[in-house]
């Protein structure tokens, strides 16, 4: 219990679904994807398979050269150890990478030789560099120049064919015009479309559109074959009764509605199925077919209009009357009749199958192969000649051509199931058959007898993880170096050469840093807090290359879709231009490997719910019915009722029990992570739930974190999964602790049975991506014993290894004073006064001294023109002391520039003759703490140039970080030292000595008492006579030299990494980098709010007399403004402040009990047991409460009189009567409501008031961060005008608006001022400040700069617009005139 007890937090859990698999690891989506799929690092180089880097590399090699002389093959590849770790990258500004090694096979053949294939005369093979590979991070990050960086994984479509319509846009009518499109993985896209005339066409990559009959009979099809393959054929046979009837084939799919002209008659039995005038359908025409109707007999000019399925020839003469498709006029039918033609083939058109390709067919000039290829050439290829085997080419090489086209396994298997065939998967072009079968679906589509395809379905979007988007950049640079490699071939003398030779290197490093450091899916990460980091690498973006375009997306694509659910959260997404654009993987979702999202399911057979987990895709999904989570079960997990609501085909049925398939695994497994830490989320609005979700996202990591009360049961496992928190890698025992490191000895034994040591140096301190404040604090004491992945450290906004974004807070949801209008918070003094919401920031400033034209910038202390006062933090250096307390304007590092000398006069010539050379003039241009800045310098770092002298400064820094290594070398070297010695004394007690040493003579026996006085070095030196037990003990010193030796080697080799400079960019001779902790304490304009989307700006800090409280005198630490629930319908705040109420409650009943226990009355145990067990009723650690003894559980209550905190999973938490029983149990009103006393009058207010507990985030909209104030500062070079915005310094702009109201006041003079000196007149700026200077009080403005502009501008328009200067008396006279 006490383990429990110090690593997790008891949390009383109101879920009634038994979880059977636990969460997947949250991250796993981008480490998989990218060190397993793409790496495969720590595969052995046999057993990669061909994907990823593999596949790229084998697809790409091996690359022959154009005359056939030599062949480059691809071997293996390999990665050097990265030269620093992921910290060290992110102190220098470094990019973690390591050195791609591909070993390739140059094998030069003989040209003299004429044979195929042609004598090899020699293999080089050589291990070539093929630049720096960026690494991923343990918490699936990359480290770019100094930042940490995510690769959002992409949606995009998924390669296949894609049946769709226009949905009645493009023509008048609102006819629908049915198009198909198969998108390759690379290479063209092919599409086929009907237009208006209902005609077919197709097109390769959006040209010219052809006729559809043209490609297919470039493909190699006639005429015959086109209308066979698209048409069934009926066969008329004349009727031997009658000279004036045929006997036909009865196909119900040709039959339209319409009222029959004639009798329909059954050929077999002669009866009359249906009278002339009589109504016919296509469901009648069924009927009568399913009822044996095979043939029917039809009136000789039935075959009027009909068109041939095969030639009409004259049996006499071989004469052909009719071609294939042509359609049988009046006069055709009385040649057939003469020449008693007895049978007739025609193609089954009309009803459901429309004559498409046939009329497309006829309009289509080309008849034949070669005329359609070069037509098709044409088309792709304008004005340049088409001859046939250029066009066979240019068709091959669009479609068939593994190099340039590949639909990938994904659209292979998307086709095969779309048009039912079933071509091998590694076939991954497009064939013949593909493209008849595309063309035929779509008529069938037109006709009726298929559906389109819904592209928002999960089945026709799959998701590009990092490892395939880096794939794609592999494979462009691998491609420029093929070319480069043939070309290098052609022009050297191959015999002298090795593969190195040929390769060049920054073709593919160029593509890969442009990917990393500029595409828009690699993202700066969003560091603010551990859900910030895990939710941006969950993230999944419809946009960026290859994917949409926010101004251009439809409504139907950012919509929430059925098979979304379980998968993609219907959530979490943000609220502007992006929405529904950016969505965030659902919290149990995988994603295969074909990039479609799964979710998983528990199976059902024959009505019982098994354990066995099972991953569905949404194309999957369909096939089956699956229950909701939350159906009724028995104690067997049998479903009870005899029918069960389900999800089948996208739609919701009811089903009998014994036929579902699957269950949901839980009901929070439809949400993202950030969604699922809303408790009571079924209770709020979706578009506060949203709000909600993505506000926790902005939360500040508090300096004093306290997790929920109320929480959802899940933020431990996300504070874990972030990698903020610091896990065991091991079970082992502590060591030691201190605050900036963990040594753990190890259970694992490694050889000779010595244990392993772990070291666990803790993060403090240290700046984010977002400025916020990452700092790891010890869970653990020494002697703890812990289990692998127990929680040790506590990390940046996490409490006990929960995550941890904001604080427990008393609100109450009155009015007061109207502080609470709009949303606006009120706030308790104690608040601020205890540090509840104070938060720590630090801002990062960097100086760089250079090597100029002048000469290289110095950093000094002695700067020309500067006071003492501001030199006092500076050291002997010029670098600011840490722990100095700065603010803005102050100095942190002196620098100087030389400036360049102004002419020197004769005299002056003279004077430096006669007193010597004078100093170099220098200008300072120090680093100054920026404006609205105030805080304490943390860290300073200096890199210096390697070569260059170091000052002081730096080399007290190497030594600090030297000493920080050397205790840890020797830590690890003394648990080590101690298991030797302990093991060597176990072995050598009871044995006879061999060797005399110190008291011991060659016979003694040993005992313990003996080897004790020995010192560490004579015990190792000591012999005994038995054999066995020396080997044993030389294999235990062996290992123990051979542990110290490595360890002295690596502690060598960074210790000369430290000492050895630093690689900084050109002509930077020193980087000072200064980091400064800013603390915010919580005031008036920052914006806090909750977990449902309740936002507000706190508008005043109140005393604590002032404030409100309750009959026992606890003051209110929030009050909220109830006005903003009912419109916002976010009523789970409201049931989250009852349970907070309730748990407090509790927690101070527990207390006063232990308070008795302490005061004597040690009978009341097993009342406290008692009422232990009844908060905890149905849940585990109720069976725990009756193991432990009475001191563990007095321990365990001291725990709990701050408070019970409770989990209540969304959609299974707690009910209504679940709060109430917990209100019931804390003897406090059901209503969760109580009479609160104004702290100003002392009277009570006229209601009784909802108070309780709230978990309130602070966000980094600070106030500090936004208010600003210009009074001097920049200006706009070109229209004079002050800049704007905080990050320039700028000020308002009083704009058209403002100046109509001082024009409406006539207020003229200041309406001046405003658009002329304090705006843009430069004169008038000069004027002004030298009447201040002076104390005159006269002003003068000048021409305003922005009128100069215009008359450039007109100036540019050919209108010489010039401003004339006129006398006084001229003006007068004018006036006169």
């Amino acid at each position: 219990m006490q383990y429990l007890l110090s690593k997790k937090r008891i949390r009383k859990n109101f879920g009634k679904i038994n979880l059977v698999s636990s969460i997947p690891n949250l991250i796993e989506v981008q480490k998989n994807s990218y060190n397993k799929e793409f790496l495969q690092l720590g595969v052995p180089v046999d057993c990669r398979e061909n994907k990823g880097l593999q596949g790229v590399l084998n697809s790409i090699f091996p690359i022959h050269d154009l005359d056939g002389s030599a062949i480059l093959e691809f071997v293996r590849y390999d990665f050097d150890e990265p030269k620093y770790d992921v910290e060290e990258c992110i102190q220098r500004g470094l990019s973690y990478t390591a050195a791609l090694k591909i070993t390739l096979s140059l094998i030069v053949l003989d040209d003299s030789d004429k044979s195929d294939p042609k004598e090899i005369k020699g293999i080089k093979e050589q291990a070539v560099y093929f630049g720096d590979i960026p690494l991923m991070t343990a918490n699936g990050t990359f480290v770019i120049n100094g930042t940490e960086r995510v690769v959002v994984s992409q949606m995009h479509r998924s390669p296949g064919v894609f049946f769709d319509h226009d949905d009645g846009k493009t023509h008048s009518t609102g006819k629908l015009i049915y198009s198909a499109r198969v998108i390759p993985y690379r290479g063209s896209w092919l599409d086929f479309e009907f237009d208006a005339k209902d005609l077919l066409y197709f097109r390769i990559d959006r040209k010219r559109k052809l006729y559809v009959t043209t490609l297919l009979m470039a493909l190699g099809m006639s005429s015959h074959d086109i209308l066979n393959f698209y048409y069934e054929s009926a066969t008329y046979k004349k009727y031997k009764k009658s000279e004036n009837g045929w006997i036909v084939d009865f196909l119900p799919e040709l039959v339209s509605t319409k009222h029959l002209a004639y009798d329909l008659i059954d050929a077999q039995t002669g009866k009359v199925l249906l009278n002339a005038g009589q109504k016919i359908t296509f469901r009648i025409a069924k009927m009568l077919a399913d009822k044996g109707v095979k043939q029917i007999l039809v009136k000789n000019d039935s075959l009027v209009g009909k068109l041939l399925a095969e030639d009409l020839v004259n049996n006499q003469t071989g004469e052909v009357l009719l071609g294939v498709g042509e359609e049988i006029t009046n006069d055709i039918l009385t040649i057939v009749n003469d020449l008693q033609i007895t049978t007739v083939k025609v193609l089954a058109v009309g009803g459901q199958c429309g004559p498409y390709v046939r009329n497309t067919l006829f309009l289509d000039k080309n008849k034949d192969q070669k005329s359609s290829l070069v037509e098709i050439f044409r088309v792709l290829k304008p004005g340049e000649m088409a001859t046939t085997a250029a066009s066979r080419g240019l068709l091959d090489s669009l479609l068939f051509d593994n190099n340039r086209y590949d639909l990938s396994e994904v659209g292979r298997i998307k086709i095969n199931s779309r048009l039912n065939l079933d071509i091998d998967l590694k076939n991954t072009c497009i064939t013949v058959e593909d493209i008849k079968k595309i063309i035929k679906l779509l008529v069938d589509i037109k006709d009726g007898k298929a559906l389109v395809d819904d592209i928002d379905h999960l089945g026709n979007r799959r998701v590009r993880s990092v490892g395939e988007l880096v794939e794609n950049q592999f494979r462009t640079g691998l491609v420029r170096i093929a070319k480069f490699i043939v070309e290098r071939i052609g022009s050297v003398e191959i015999d002298a050469v090795v593969p190195n030779d040929l390769v060049n290197a920054k073709l593919l490093t160029s593509v890969i840093k442009e990917f990393f450091g500029t595409s828009q899916l690699s993202q700066f990460m969003d560091q603010t807090n551990a859900l910030s980091q895990i939710t941006h690498i969950r993230r999944l973006s419809a946009l960026g290359p290859g994917g949409l375009n926010r101004d251009r997306a439809a409504l139907e694509v950012r919509d929430v879709h059925p098979t979304h659910y379980g998968r993609i959260c219907p959530i979490e997404t943000p609220e502007g231009q992006n929405i529904g654009l950016i969505n965030s993987l659902a919290i149990f979702a995988k994603i295969n490997r074909y990039g479609f999202i799964e979710s998983p399911y528990r199976r059902v057979i024959n009505r019982r719910v098994t354990d066995e987990v099972v991953y569905l895709s949404a194309l999957e999904e369909g096939r089956y019915k699956i229950a909701q989570a939350d159906t009724s079960l028995c104690t067997n997990d049998c479903l009870i009722d005899g029918l069960v609501s389900c999800r089948y085909d996208g739609n919701f049925v009811m089903v009998l029990a014994q036929e579902v398939d699957f269950i949901d695994l839980t009901p929070m497994q439809v949400v993202s992570v950030a969604a699922s830490m809303i408790p009571f989320l079924e209770n709020d609005d979706a578009n506060r739930a949203l709000m909600g979700a993505n506000m926790q996202r902005q939360a500040v990591p508090l300096l004093k974190s306290q997790a929920p009360l109320v929480g959802t049961g899940i933020e431990s496992v996300v504070a874990h999964d972030s990698g903020t928190v610091v896990a065991a890698l091991h079970d082992g025992i502590v060591e030691q602790v201190d605050s900036t490191r963990i040594v753990v000895k190890t259970s694992v034994k490694k050889d000779a049975g010595a244990p392993g040591v772990d070291i666990y140096n803790l993060k403090k301190f240290q700046r984010s991506n977002y400025n916020t404040c990452i700092n790891q604090k010890v869970l653990v004491n020494v002697g703890d014993i812990v289990k692998k992945g127990d929680v040790i450290a506590d990390g940046v906004a996490t409490n006990k290894g929960e995550i941890a974004l904001g604080r427990n807070v008393l609100v109450a949801f009155i009015a007061w004073n109207g502080y609470t209008f709009e949303d606006s918070i009120l706030v308790s003094e104690r608040i601020v006064k205890e540090d509840i919401y104070t938060s720590i920031h630090i801002e990062e400033l960097e100086l760089v001294a250079r090597d100029t034209r002048l000469g290289p910038e110095e950093i000094t202390r002695d700067i020309p023109n500067v006071n003492d006062e501001s030199l006092r933090h500076l050291d002997e250096v010029g670098i600011v002391n840490i722990g100095a307390k700065v603010r803005t304007g102050d100095i942190l590092v002196g620098k100087v520039t030389p400036k360049s000398e102004s002419p020197v006069t004769p005299e002056e010539k003279l004077l430096r003759a006669i007193f010597g050379e004078k100093a170099s003039e220098v200008k300072d241009s120090s680093l100054y703490v920026p404006p609205g800045i105030t805080g304490t310098v943390i860290d300073v770092r200096v890199f210096s140039r390697r070569g260059i002298d170091k000052d002081e400064r730096t080399l007290a820094i190497e030594k600090q970080k030297i000493r920080k290594l050397v205790k840890d070398y020797e830590d690890e070297l003394a648990v080590i030292q101690h298991f030797t010695i302990v093991r060597v004394k176990e072995l050598l007690v009871g044995q006879v000595a061999a060797c005399s040493l110190d008291s011991i003579i060659i016979g003694d026996k040993l005992d313990e008492a003996m080897l004790n006085k020995l010192t560490n070095e004579q015990l190792l030196k000591l012999k005994a006579d038995n054999s066995s037990i020396m080997d044993e003990i030389s294999e235990i010193k062996c290992h123990y030299e051979t542990t110290r030796a490595q360890l002295t080697s690596q502690l060598n080799s960074k210790i000369e990494k430290i000492q050895c400079g630093d690689d900084l960019p050109q002509g930077a001779l020193r980087v000072v980098k200064v980091f400064i902790a800013i603390k915010h304490r919580l005031q008036p304009g920052d914006k806090m709010a909750g977990r449902h989307g309740n936002k507000g700006v706190v508008s005043k800090v109140v005393p604590e007399e002032d404030m409100p409280f309750l009959e026992d005198g606890t003051v209110v630490d929030i009050v909220l403004n109830p006005l903003g629930l009912p419109a916002r319908m976010n009523v789970g705040q409201i049931l989250e402040t009852h349970l907070g109420w309730a748990g407090v409650n509790l927690g101070r009943k527990i207390g006063k009990m232990v308070d008795d226990y302490y005061s004597g009355n040690n009978q009341c145990t097993d009342e406290i047991r008692k009422f232990v067990k009844k908060i905890y009723a149905n849940n585990s650690i109720a069976d725990t409460i009756d193991q432990v003894n009475d001191q563990q559980l007095i321990e365990i209550c001291q725990e709990l009189r701050q408070g019970i905190y409770f989990s209540t999973p969304v959609f299974d938490g707690a009910k209504i009567a679940d709060i109430k029983q917990m209100l019931e149990l804390a003897d406090v009103d059901k209503s969760g409501q109580v009479r609160l006393i104004d702290g100003r009058t002392g009277e009570y207010f006229d209601r009784r008031c909802t108070v309780g507990y709230q978990y309130l985030l602070k966000l980094h909209h600070l106030v500090d961060e936004k208010i600003h104030a210009r009074s001097i500062g920049p200006y706009s070079l070109v229209t004079q005008q002050p800049l704007g915005g905080k990050s320039h310094f700028g000020g308002q702009r009083f704009g058209e608006m403002e100046c109509w109201a001082l024009e409406a006041y006539g207020a003229a003079y200041t309406l001046q001022e405003l658009l002329t000196t304090k705006s843009d007149s430069v004169e008038g700026r000069i004027k002004m400040y030298q009447a201040i200077i002076r104390g005159n009080n006269n002003f003068v403005s000048g021409v305003p700069e922005s009128l100069n502009v215009m008359i450039k501008e007109l100036r540019s328009l050919c209108l010489n617009i010039q401003l004339e200067e006129n006398d006084e008396e001229d003006e007068n006279e004018d006036e006169n005139y």
